[in-house]
């Protein structure tokens, strides 16, 4: 018969006893309740599975396992944290990362943005890949120049909108088929001129798109700005995989510690317009899948490869406009659990790190 005392020395054994505030053994129901290592809701889910897996190897699967997991006071470090200054009328900025080129990131970035406006949130884009910027094709305003308007008393640009997003990048002021050739300084300058020199208005997000990788870009973001959270597009293969580690890694280091709303799998299976029901996995299957179950964070969406978005993409109107079809509805549900997942993060995160959300067309935090 399970004991508590057993309990003890095993919670003991897998050093998480200074977790413990509390324990119960009522027959083979075993009562937990712990503090997680830090307030980020991926290190609380990272341990519930952890423990999960532990009592079942040590005890068998006839004792069940209750937990109970609360996050921490935020720490000394937390608290010292250097954040910038909110954007006045920005509620919640996310970051779309990825760790490697070529995933896809920018066109997800668009078809969220355009999906998050259909689902009636106010949106901004700011396409922070400066040597490769491709939102103003994305958007069919490659022509487009923002112009200067004075709000209180101060010049700022107006964001160039199409499809109900406002937009601003670097490829607006660079030329189509010029090259930016800048040092990391005055890479971070333009970055903050487009942050904080526009005239956003009131937006329910802004969306920045990071480039590839970790580097001066990212650091100079997260500096600026109190980012609410982040997002990592990735395809399945394992060198895309094995890059998207480090990208996690950056977002949460604890003089960072930006919560990981979700992972992405973009050109997930192959699906052709004909057999719209047939899905070839090109290039692996479900790689995403178990990476974010390792690391604790929920996958948001699985986006196919079909010619549709390479093509409607090119001509600067995201698919996701396409009322009706599955590619959308993909889109919306992808975006829908990335408000889920939001609205989680701000409710168990410290609320002085981004504006509470109290509703979000009908979404709500999953119950664990």
């Amino acid at each position: 018969m399970l004991t508590k005392t057993r309990v003890q020395e095993f919670l003991k054994e897998i050093e998480v006893d200074d977790l413990v505030q509390n324990f119960q053994v009522m027959g083979d129901d075993v009562y937990i309740d712990m503090i997680a290592h830090s307030p980020a809701m991926h290190e609380k889910k990272k341990l519930e599975a952890a423990m999960k897996q532990a009592f079942a190897t040590e005890f068998g699967d006839q004792v069940v396992l209750k937990l109970k997991i609360t996050s921490p006071e935020p720490s000394q470090v937390q608290q010292n944290q250097i954040k910038g200054k909110e954007i006045p009328g920005i509620q919640n900025i996310i970051a779309i990362a990825s760790g490697k080129g070529g995933v896809g990131k920018s066109t997800v970035t668009a078809n969220l943005a355009v999906t998050l406006q259909k689902m009636g949130f106010s949106v901004g884009v700011l396409d922070a890949d400066i040597y490769g910027p491709s939102v103003p094709t994305m958007f069919d305003t490659e022509a487009e120049k923002p112009i200067s308007v004075e709000v209180d008393g101060k010049n700022m640009m107006k964001p160039i909108e199409n499809y109900g997003v406002k937009m601003l990048s670097i490829g607006y002021f660079s030329g189509a088929n010029q090259a930016v050739v800048w040092r990391g300084p005055m890479a971070s300058k333009a970055l903050n001129q487009m942050l904080r020199d526009a005239a956003w208005g009131n937006l329910d997000f802004l969306l920045i798109d990071l480039p590839p990788g970790t580097g001066d870009i990212h650091l100079s973001i997260i500096q600026e700005v109190p980012v609410t959270g982040a997002v990592i597009v990735s395809t399945p293969q394992h060198v895309a995989l094995a890059d998207v580690k480090k990208g996690i890694a950056m977002f949460t280091m604890e003089s960072i510690n930006i919560p990981v709303l979700g992972l992405i799998e973009n050109m997930a299976y192959f699906t052709p317009e004909e057999l719209p029901e047939n899905k070839y996995y090109i290039f692996g299957k479900q790689g995403a899948q178990f990476m974010a179950e390792d690391l604790g964070i929920p996958v948001l969406g699985e986006i196919p490869l079909i010619q549709s978005i390479r093509e409607a993409g090119d001509v600067g109107r995201p698919v996701a406009l396409q009322e009706g079809s599955k590619i959308a509805e993909i889109y919306k549900e992808t975006a829908q659990k990335m408000i889920e997942s939001l609205v989680e993060r701000n409710k168990n995160l410290p609320p002085t790190e981004a504006v509470k959300i109290t509703t979000m067309a009908g979404c709500s935090p999953k119950n664990k």
